[in-house]
């Protein structure tokens, strides 16, 4: 049940940081430094989820 577990939070974090993404592009541009943050830690997020499986 663990594995369940960090997979539906890393699934939730994942959602929470594309949301922050979206809405620093809309509010700051898409190539604005808080905008790549949230893309950088994202695609981590993505990279654990895609090696669990």
């Amino acid at each position: 049940m663990q594995f369940k577990d960090n997979f539906d939070e890393l699934i939730m974090r994942i959602n929470d940081l594309r949301n922050l993404m979206v809405s620093a592009g809309i509010t700051n541009g898409l190539s604005s430094n808080e905008t790549l943050k949230y893309s950088e830690e994202l695609d981590k997020l993505i990279i654990q989820v895609q090696l669990q499986n």
